[in-house]
């Protein structure tokens, strides 16, 4: 790790004078800086542009003005609001914290202890840095994937962050040049400089305030750092879906475990192969019309690729719909499903089906 020639406080002037004149202030979650509205807003920001966010943002604070609402509500709502950001576990976990912090905190966020707020369901040290910076003022560091590339590239820090060592190096850097003061400027400052000048693929080292001191950047290295995650081939696994419709054309939908795969969402019967498929139809549904298979596509999450094939069937009867139901399935309108949690591919097969019985009316 390369030093700079310039000092803890100099690098922070430089900081907040570009932040004044470039930086993102108007941003929804900018506004009434509680810690409430300040969690939901960085919990969305995990892996998620700001823009593809405040849409978002603005729904679920309208469902949910504040963590009270947010803990008596149906885990069913709160997935519902969140389809289409994906990394669904975020969802969950916020739900779960609103309920420890109204349970075990009278509704209050234990900002006066950085050690508390890692204790919450998906809030980990940076995340807490920025809850605690920006909606209290108290100084706090953090380190989100922004941050570590300016940190990376500025000091042309070595390695992957991911591995302990490099990440220790990185957390040395943010805690020696997180202020003491104007820590909400200073930390929308240091997301901003990552998210809108040191990018990954292509900075804009000639509008950044570091352009003269950034080592990477004289070495001509600004691509190297942060170092990237070990390459491996992503494993393919495959499931077929079953869009089940009855006479009427709607189509059923059964909820998930609340953990692993798309947790708690509701989605299609899935099926490992054939045998399976034709297994469960026997069991519930002797007569079913199963028709041919629709082309495969492939969504792809962060360990593995799962390649989907959808299998429309159409029920026999009017009865037969009753020896379906369950209480963990339901019945729906394809082109208006209920206030539920859907996964991406789900959504998008039921708008192809709501398309295709439009057709056919």
């Amino acid at each position: 790790m390369a030093e700079i020639a310039l000092s803890a406080e100099a690098f922070r002037e430089r900081v907040f004078d570009w932040f004044d004149a470039h930086g993102r202030k108007s941003l929804p979650w900018q506004y009434d800086k509680t810690s409430y509205r300040v969690w939901v807003s960085e919990i969305m920001l995990q892996q998620t542009q700001v823009a593809t966010v405040i849409p978002y943002f603005e729904r679920f604070m309208a469902h949910f003005p504040d963590v009270h609402a947010l803990a008596q509500a149906p885990q069913d709502e709160v997935l519902h609001l969140w389809t289409g950001l994906g990394y669904y576990a975020r969802a969950r976990n916020l739900h779960k914290a609103a309920k420890v912090v109204v349970d075990e905190y009278d509704g209050e966020f234990p900002t006066h202890d950085l050690e508390a707020m890692t204790a919450l369901p998906g809030i980990g040290r940076s995340t807490a840095g920025a809850i605690v910076s920006i909606s209290t003022g108290r100084r706090a560091a953090i380190l989100d994937g922004n941050v570590k590339r300016v940190l990376a590239r500025l000091h042309a820090v070595e390695g992957w962050p991911g591995k302990n060592d490099v990440l220790a190096r990185l957390w040395e850097l943010a805690e020696r040049y997180t202020p003491s003061e104007q820590l909400p400027d200073y930390t929308q400052a240091m997301m901003d400089l990552g998210a809108m000048i040191c990018t990954r693929g292509k900075p804009s080292c000639l509008l950044c305030p570091f352009e003269d001191v950034c080592v990477a950047h004289a070495r001509g290295e600004e691509r190297r750092h942060p170092g990237s995650k070990p390459k491996r081939e992503l494993p393919t696994r495959q499931t077929q879906m079953l869009l089940l419709q009855d006479e009427a054309g709607r189509v059923l939908l059964e909820q998930r475990p609340p953990s692993g795969l798309w947790g708690g969402l509701w989605g299609f019967p899935q099926f490992d192969g054939d045998s399976e498929l034709h297994e469960w139809l026997e069991r519930h549904c002797r007569g079913v019309h199963l028709e041919s298979a629709w082309q495969p596509f492939t969504h792809t999450f962060t360990h593995f690729r799962l390649e989907i094939t959808p299998r429309p069937a159409r029920l026999p009867d009017r009865n037969a719909a009753t020896a379906v139901a369950e209480s963990n399935r339901q019945w729906v309108d394809p082109a208006e499903p209920a206030s539920i949690g859907l996964a991406a591919p789900v959504k998008a097969l039921l708008a192809t089906l709501a398309q295709t019985h439009a057709l056919n009316a």
